[in-house]
Formats: C-alpha cells, structure tokens, sequence
C-alpha cells in the first residue's frame, strides 16, 4: 500500500515479519503490473510518514483497511461534514493528497486493491459469475503465515459469496467484498471462514483475535453509496475509534481508509481519492504531495 502495503516485483518472502520499505524502494508511483508474481508487504512510508530513521525496520502485525465509496477528494478531506474523519485522523496522521482510484466503476478498483489488476470493470459481476483466480493477497498472505478476514456489514452469514444482500434498510454490495471472488477463498471451506459479518470485528477486537489483514466493508448506508458524508463519519467514529486505542493497534498497528473511487473526475482513471494511515509508528500530522493508486495500497 502506498508505503503501508505495496505491490513488488520480483521479490521473494523471507521472513514473515511486515518489512519497512526504503527510499528507494518507495520514491516513485508503481504503474500496474500484470503476469508477476504480486508479493504484499508492509511498508511504511518512506517519505517520512514514520517516526524511525532509515536504519530501524518497523512493523505492523494488524492492518485494517476499511473502503469509503464514490466521493471527490474534495468533498472529504476539510468536510465539516466529517469531522471525526478530519480533525481525530487525517489531523492527527498521515495524508496522501494525491492519491487516485484507477477506474470507474468500483469493481475494479476493488479488485486493484486486492489483486493488483483492475480484471473487470462489470459491476454486476457476482463472486459465482466472476470467480477470480489471479495472484491476490489472501494467497500471498498465507504463503507468508498471515492470517486475514474480510468484515461485511450485514453479510448473511460467515462463508457468504452470493450477491448483493439487505441489512437494516440498507444494501451490502458484493462487488465491495473483493476476498469473496477469490478461489484461493471459494475453494477452501476454512478460508471461506474468514468471510465473516462485521459484528464480528468487535469480538475480535475484544478477544485479542485481530487478523494480520482485516478487509472492512461498511453497507451502502455507511460508506457513502446510499448513505451521507454525516452517516460515514458517525459510523468510523463508532466502529472504529475503538480499535485505536485497543493493544493490539497500539502496540504496532496500521489503519487505512481509503475511498474506492471519486464521484465526478477521471483523472488517472478513477480520480482524486482520500487516503489516509494512522497509527503508532506514523509521523503525526503529515501529508504527502507524492502521486499513488490502488496499485500501492
């Protein structure tokens, strides 16, 4: 990701720790990359978006990301309508201001996010019409002993890879629950396991049972589809203010909320995004000029 979590080329995982990138590694955008072997690691950002000097190699053993949909970067960032998104995150941690989703619709940018590939730009592709078998980050991680989980509000049940469903009112969108399409997931009855409601990632939470890699898809109502710019930032503030000051985040983890796409520009493909990384080893307060997409992520 950009400097969290970034797709490599031919590199190999020696160790299962999250490595830490260095300038080199992380000085210019990565355009996408298909046909090679993706290798997800954690990087923090070289760009000084950690506190630790070049010779220190920090790590993150709980990454969280959480998708926000269809909405310009100007309609986030500074939002008086988000405030708990401004003033207790992006204020307080890191800033990527020239981030850019790779396509419109979303199910592409879902599937750069997860796979490194755009593969289909269909949204009405369902993980049974469009089981995707390319190399993802749920093979990766468990080549490397990574444990993960995707979090579906609403999702019906735990191993759910049917279609759209309702919840409260609301619709959960499939193509927002990328892990769901992935045959390294469909063809495996314990991976289909960590395909799991969200009501789960609070006992997870609890129990000290946090994933490596935990995907979070909010329903329509709460991540901007259907919902408003108040609901999104009403339901991170629940959600996910408790995860901050949990030990398990504290100690060395990595939260990511990152928009899918924009809601009216195609610059780079998708356009201007939010992306935003908080957490312990993140320098407070910082924002970078430095262009990425999903690809980095």
């Amino acid at each position: 990701m950009l400097g969290v979590f970034e797709v490599k080329k031919e590199i190999r995982v020696y160790s299962v720790q999250w490595r830490v990138a260095s300038p080199q590694l992380t000085s210019q955008r990565r355009p996408p990359q298909l046909g090679f072997r993706i290798i997800y690691r954690v990087l923090l950002i070289a760009f000084s978006l950690v506190l630790f000097s070049q010779a220190q190699v920090p790590t993150a053993s709980h990454v969280v990301i959480v998708l926000e949909e269809n909405t310009n970067y100007s309609n986030v960032v500074g939002s008086s309508s988000m405030p708990y998104l401004n003033s207790s995150l992006i204020n307080r941690y890191g800033l990527a201001t020239q981030y850019y989703a790779n396509t419109h619709p979303s199910i592409g940018n879902y599937f750069m996010l997860t796979t490194g590939q755009i593969l289909t730009n269909d949204d009405s592709q369902t993980p049974s019409s469009f089981p995707v078998s390319a190399n993802n980050v749920v093979r990766e991680l468990l080549t490397a002993g990574k444990t993960w989980k995707g979090y579906g509000e609403g999702l019906p049940s735990v191993g759910y890879t049917g279609g759209d469903w309702s919840f409260n009112g609301c619709t959960g969108y499939v193509r927002h629950f990328p892990l769901a399409y992935l045959t390294d997931v469909q063809n495996s009855a314990a991976q289909k396991l960590n395909l799991v409601p969200f009501t789960q990632f609070a006992t997870d939470l609890a129990n000290g049972t946090l994933p490596n890699y935990s995907f979070v898809t909010p329903d329509g109502c709460n991540d901007l589809h259907d919902g408003s710019a108040a609901q999104a930032d009403s339901w991170l503030q629940t959600n996910i203010a408790p995860l901050l000051t949990n030990s398990q985040f504290t100690t060395d983890g990595l939260l990511i909320i990152v928009f899918d796409e924009s809601g009216s520009d195609n610059t780079n493909g998708g356009g201007r995004v939010e992306w935003m990384v908080a957490g312990p080893k993140v320098k407070p307060a910082y924002q970078s000029t430095t262009t990425y997409q999903h690809q980095s992520t």
